[in-house]
Order: C-alpha cells, then structure tokens, then sequence
C-alpha cells in the first residue's frame, strides 16, 4: 500500500505536536521553576528526566501491539491513549505551577500534582512513541522509510521552532520581581494541553483500519532483551556503535535542562527571550537535516557516518562557544552558539539516525530499531538529569554561576570527544555488512 507523501505530512503533524511538548515541558517549565520560582535544578531535572527512565515501557508496548489489538487496533489504542494522558498532564501540570507562583496554595500538595503529572506524562510519552514509529513501519514500503522517518523527523524540529516563538508570546512579563504573571502561566498550559491533544488526534484519524480479532497478523519477536544486548555486545561493529549512541546522545543533551537558565542567570534574560532559544536551535536543526538530507541524496561521498562525524564537531564548536560566553560575559556569543549547535543537531540526528537503520539486520529490524531507540531514550535522559545535577554540584562547591554554566559545557565537549573516538572504531567501510554478521551469530543467543 505504502505512504504517500501527502500522508506522510499528516503524520508529520504528530511529531509537530510532541516538539512543542518538550518546549513546554524542557524550556519553559523547566526555566520557571529554577529561574523564577528559585527551585533547585536536581528536582526539577529528575522530573523531567521521568519519560526517558521509563523507556522500557515503550519497548513492552511495542511487543504487545505486535502480539494483539486493543480495541481493534494494533498501535492507534496504545498511541492514543498515551498522548491522552501527555494532555491531561499538561493541563494539570500548568495549574499546579500556577499556584507555586501565586504563593497561595499549599506547596507539598502542588508538588505531588506536579510529580503525579510529569509521571503520567512520561508514561504516555513511552507507551505511544515506540507504537508510533512501528505505525510508520507497518503503513511505509521499505523504500519509503527513510523519507517518512525524515520528514517526520523535520516536523519534530519545526515543532521545536514554533513552540519556542508561540509560548513566548503567549507568556508576557508580568509585574511581580520575577517578571511572571502565574494567571498567563495557567492559560498558556491549558490552550496548549487542547492545542497539541487535538493535533495527535488527528494527525492518525484513519490511519490505521480497525479489525475484530485482538489477535495480530504478526507474531511478537520471542527473544528476550537479555539475548539482544548479548547479540550486539559480542559483534564489534554494534559494540562501538552502541558506546558512540549512549555517549553521544547523553553529552549532547546535558544542556538540555541549563541551557535556558544560563541565559537567565549569567545574562538576565526575560523568560521571553530564553524561549526563542529554542526556535534559533530548532530553525538551525531544519536547515542542518533538510541539508542532511540533500547531501545523502546527491552525494555519494557523504555517508551517514561522515554526517554524524560532522554533526558532533559542530556540537564541540557550540558548547565550547557557551563556555566561553559565560566565562568572559560575552554574550554576543550565545546566539552563533545556538546556530551552530542546531546545525550540528540537525546534520547529527539524520546521520545517526542512518546508522541505527544500517546496523540492524532485516529479519530482526523491529528488535534492533528498538534497542536502539531504548538505548537513545535513557542516555538522553542520563543527560538531560545530569546537566541540572552538574550544575548544582559546581555551585555546591563554590563556583559562580558563569564558571558553573562553563563547567557544563566544558564537560559535554569532553563527552563528545570521547564520542568521536567510538564512532572512529565502527568504521564505514563494512557498515552494510555487520546486520548479515550479526544475523549469522544470533542463533547461538536464542
């Protein structure tokens, strides 16, 4: 049947939707609750860290939907429900912060809300984004796939752009010390929570046909996690690829919970102005993939490998400039910081991305793409709990704010050096042929 490209846009309306989630939750939220409202970052970080320590749960609802349908379908009920419970949690989430700034109702209990919420909200993020992609799967031709991951992929950015420019607008300043008015809070969180649950409705409205039988065309993949982790441990190809996917996805998103604070706290950036942060990286990012993508197509010398190589250089070159930014107080340089770093995201997310897709093996590619996934999923979370965590120890111990921030890019760079040095020993040259290795060693695993 495969997905037409008219389709594969509509599809590419649910990724719009979760980019502007993670602005919500990961810059907006986030930069409230440590800049205005004077909370620690190691909280707040773990909190949002939730959804990529539950990642687990995204590969047991994978397993399920392949095994039986719920409600007639196979991935819509998983989908669905999850981005069901993402709203709900939004809507309570902004609520309960709401009050935080008010000052006027009890803080333990708004802050058992806010736990509850960012819970249910990780859940839902699990259970309906490995359900999502196997969708994309099962409706695309193998041909097909790559431009579906691709413009979906761009979507996600392009959600990152626009949820940058339109929560900032819709969140003016208001009169209080902190420059936050908590009734401009509420609403922002409430229009979003209707905003974005209406766009993952209807992005896959009819996109999967419901059936009667609960039970699925396509057997479940028997293998446990234990057996797929010794698989690609004991083939060296995957074995580095494996330490460059946790390495660099972990370091290049420590900043992913400081970055907005740094703004505000070594600069005095509004809230205002530390939200469009996310639209320079994320207009960057479109470029660097719609780039990535041209490249792949016209070129033949620039490989998925080269592209990840390139990608994380820019990477070094962006933290290393925040360092220097907030070592000398130089903030002209944030903004090329924020360019370079969304090119070097964009190029690196298509280029990995790639890879993930060249080493694993046709047979078991649902158990492999999986894996992967998970592996992204906790060192991302790794990451993004470990940045708030880096800054509260350097101030613990003293540091500035300026040296603090520094030493948290200081530190990504060294992550992603060492990065590098793991994606050197994979070595483009055999790429292709590590998925039939690793197919031929697998019957001694299961």
């Amino acid at each position: 049947m495969g997905l037409s490209v008219l389709r594969n846009l509509k599809y590419g309306l649910f990724h719009l939707g979760s980019g502007m989630a993670d602005v919500l939750t990961t810059g907006l939220w986030n930069r409230v609750m440590i800049s205005d409202l004077g909370y620690s970052a190691t909280p707040v970080g773990l909190l949002l860290g939730l959804r990529y320590f539950l990642a687990p749960l995204g590969l047991w609802a994978g397993r399920v939907s392949d095994a039986q349908r719920l409600g007639g379908y196979r991935r819509l009920t998983w989908i669905w429900a999850g981005r069901m419970l993402m709203a709900i949690s939004l809507f309570a989430l902004g609520l309960a912060t709401a009050s935080l700034a008010r000052g006027t109702a009890d803080a333990s209990l708004m802050w058992l809300v806010i736990t509850l919420s960012l819970l249910l909200f990780s859940f839902g993020v699990s259970v309906s984004g490995s359900t999502f992609l196997a969708l994309i799967h099962d409706r695309a031709s193998a041909s097909q796939r790559g431009r579906a991951v691709g413009l979906v992929w761009t979507f996600l950015l392009l959600g990152f752009t626009i949820g940058g420019v339109l929560f900032s607008v819709l969140l003016p300043a208001g009169e209080g010390s902190s420059g936050l008015d908590p009734d401009a809070l509420a609403r922002l969180f409430v229009v979003a929570a209707l905003l974005l649950g209406g766009l993952w409705f209807f992005a896959l409205l009819g996109e999967e046909r419901q059936h009667r039988s609960s039970r699925s065309a396509t057997p479940a993949a028997q293998s446990s996690l234990r057996a797929d982790l010794q698989l690609v441990w004991r083939q060296g190809q995957t074995r580095w690829f494996l330490i460059y996917l946790a390495l660099s996805m972990a370091f290049a998103f420590v900043q992913d919970l400081v970055l907005e604070p740094f703004g505000a706290e070594v600069f005095d950036m509004s809230v205002e102005q530390t939200t469009r942060f996310a639209a320079w990286w994320g207009g960057m990012s479109i470029v660097g993939s719609l780039l990535a993508l041209l490249l792949l197509r016209r070129f033949r010398p620039f490989s998925n490998t080269r592209l990840s190589v390139g990608g994380v250089l820019l990477l070094i070159l962006s933290f290393a400039l925040f360092a220097m930014a907030s070592l000398t107080a130089a903030r002209h340089l944030v903004t090329p910081g924020l360019v370079l770093m969304g090119l070097g995201l964009g190029l690196w997310n298509i280029g990995t991305l790639g890879l993930m897709m060249d080493l694993s093996p046709e047979g078991r590619a649902g158990t492999f793409l999986g894996f992967w996934t998970l592996v992204v999923t906790l060192a991302r979370g790794a990451g993004v709990a470990g940045g708030g965590m880096l800054r509260d120890l350097a101030l613990l111990f003293g540091a500035g704010e300026s040296p603090a921030y520094a030493a948290v890019f200081l530190i990504e760079v060294a992550g992603l050096a060492l990065a590098l040095h793991a994606l050197s020993r994979v070595g483009a040259r055999d790429l292709r042929q590590v998925p039939a290795q690793v197919l031929a060693e697998a019957g001694s695993l299961d």
